[in-house]
């Protein structure tokens, strides 16, 4: 963003009108304030505090805090290295209608899958939307999962084929709204769905498959307007 100072005259009435537009200001961006998760008061090796730690289907998962000076916040960032159908991290005390979360992320390694996903509209571990990134098949799929059961939800076929390289940072956001969701990946909108299947507010949260080592970083979340 370029800041230009503008040296202005005053004229009656300018302070209020300035005044007025500083308070319109402030409480549009007061009510658009975006949640950036923050892992720094939490040990390394252990989960982090405030998520549920889970999965769909069966396995054991493994979720942890790490330290990663080479990650985009050159910070502390999750991991998920266990095996499991699918493991999940949800954000305990996000409750979100219509909004967006995004992150980075690094698919590491995994045989069978190498997947990083974004969940929003959760109940439970077994009912959610998500949106994944898989740089085996390299591609972004949308999928609902109603009591445990995974369905693509794109349309006119299974997502977007796009590269998803292993070992490099990535990024993936989905924005929701009613029955409108609109997914973006490196900053490019790649599709738009509609489902009504998850209406109500849910949690939001962190995603992958398998055999998947993912590296998560700077994970942002917010209700929209």
């Amino acid at each position: 963003m370029i800041t230009r100072a503008v040296t202005m005259a005053k004229t009656p009435g300018m302070d209020a009108f300035f005044t007025a537009a500083a308070a319109l200001c402030f409480v549009e961006v007061s009510a658009m304030a975006d949640n950036i998760a923050n892992f720094e008061a939490d040990a390394v090796g252990a989960p982090p505090k405030g998520w549920t730690a889970t999965k769909t289907g069966t396995g054991d998962p493994k979720w942890t805090v790490e330290q990663d000076e080479t990650a985009p916040s050159h910070s502390k960032i999750v991991k998920q290295s266990g095996r499991a159908s699918y493991p999940i991290l949800l954000k305990n005390d996000a409750n979100i209608k219509d909004g967006f979360i995004e992150m980075k992320f690094k698919a590491v390694a995994g045989a069978e899958d190498r997947a990083a996903g974004l969940v929003w509209r959760a109940k439970d571990a077994n009912n959610y939307y998500i949106v994944r990134a898989n740089a085996l098949e390299d591609n972004v799929v949308l999928h609902n999962t109603v009591n445990g059961v995974r369905r693509a939800l794109d349309k006119g076929g299974y997502g977007v084929d796009i590269s998803v390289p292993s070992n490099q940072w990535l990024s993936l956001r989905v924005e929701f709204k009613g029955s409108h969701f609109t997914t973006i990946y490196n900053g490019r909108k790649l599709f738009e769905v509609d489902d009504q299947t998850f209406a109500e507010a849910g949690m939001v949260g962190l995603w992958t498959k398998a055999d998947s080592v993912t590296l998560f970083d700077a994970i942002v979340y917010g209700q929209s307007n």
